[in-house]
């Protein structure tokens, strides 16, 4: 019998068994081409049909309007750190930031280097537990763009309101966030992901863009750091991760098909994290670290409040196969990241094992 451990991973993360177990039947042959997804050219016809299939589910799936441009792009959500300044920083040469943890800040950190990058508010004075409260009189008027990270992956906490820039465009990362609940498009100029904790493995970068916004790059930007490159050339112009966008596709397939969409996934999402925010909200030794309106459904940390303790939880979670439970180092303590492809099961189990740690650990 093969073993499979519940996963609790910020990233790379737990993917739908029912995807792996496809991707394992078509590993040698795919769809009768002969080849694996790994080994064929991604200039291909076969190729062609995947990269294309994935592409047009995730139009559907999260109802891109046809202004926007989708690309499968490489170099994490950090090289976007760079690209979106670099492409477009170029009007008034300035961007605002909002502060939530430590991805918000490398990104404001990035843009700095190209032009003046705003900090309008930040949550670093409480360890990130909190989204702040925004003045839209403090927005720069003329800034280029406004940059948030719509779910802090490191801290748990989520927007759940957005903020009103008028018609400054609104850039996200959502790395941490992508397709675990339906997402206004329209309402952003530009949204990233790294693929690797909702959508596949890691190795691609999803950049959903509108197209006004594409084409205006500094003279500085190198060729493959354009969007103009990969929009011209439909993510083609060099190699692209060619078996993680397959199971991109795959996964959208899955959320499609097998879920419902993202309203479905959602409640899912939602009944999942009611769960464990429920117990930990009831718990004599554990507690939730993050501002109870702005809680994440896809990253829970939490604390017993004694390091020590902390550890002896990891440790027997992980015998018990609850695994990669263990905090970031920023913040310590636990962290359960229960993203769409957690079973409701998971966190159930993982509940009743932290009631049993608390009765032996009174």
């Amino acid at each position: 019998m093969m073993k499979r451990v519940y996963n609790f991973s910020a990233g790379p993360s737990v993917l739908p068994e029912q995807v792996l177990r496809r991707a394992a039947d078509e590993m040698l042959d795919y769809q009768g081409s002969g080849q694996s997804v790994m080994e064929m050219s991604h200039r291909s016809k076969v190729y062609e049909g995947i990269i294309h299939s994935a592409e047009s589910l995730l139009r559907e799936v999260m109802a891109i309007p046809s202004n926007y441009k989708v690309l499968f792009l490489q170099g994490g959500a950090s090289t976007q750190f760079a690209m979106v300044p670099m492409n477009l920083m170029t009007g008034s040469n300035k961007a605002d930031f909002v502060l939530t943890g430590q991805w918000a800040t490398k990104a404001q950190k990035e843009a700095a280097r190209y032009g003046s990058a705003n900090i309008v508010a930040s949550s670093k004075d409480k360890t990130f537990s909190y989204i702040p409260e925004l003045d839209p009189s403090t927005f720069t008027k003329d800034a280029d763009y406004f940059h948030i990270c719509l779910n802090n992956t490191i801290y748990g906490t989520k927007y759940h309101t957005l903020p009103e820039t008028g018609d400054v465009p609104l850039v996200a990362d959502i790395s941490s966030c992508i397709l675990s609940e339906p997402i206004n498009v329209s309402k952003f100029g530009l949204l990233y992901a790294g693929a690797q904790k909702n959508m596949g493995p890691a190795g691609l970068t999803v950049v959903i863009v509108r197209e006004d916004l594409v084409g205006h790059a500094m003279e500085i930007t190198p060729t493959m750091l354009n969007y103009q490159t990969h929009v011209d050339n439909g993510s083609m112009f060099n190699t692209p991760p060619c078996y993680s966008i397959y199971i991109c596709m795959l996964v959208l397939d899955w959320l499609k098909n097998e879920i419902g969409g993202l309203e479905e996934m959602k409640k899912i999402n939602e009944k999942k994290a009611g769960i464990l925010y429920d117990f930990l909200d009831q718990s004599k030794l554990f507690h939730g670290t993050v501002v109870k309106k702005d809680r994440s459904l896809m990253n829970v940390p939490f604390v017993t409040g004694n390091e020590e303790m902390d550890a002896k939880f990891v440790k027997e979670a992980a015998a018990a196969d609850f695994v990669n439970l263990k905090g970031h180092r920023s913040v310590g303590g636990m962290r359960a990241s229960i993203y769409n492809a957690m079973p409701t099961e998971g966190v159930e189990k993982l509940v009743e094992f932290m009631k049993a740690f608390e009765k032996n650990n009174a």
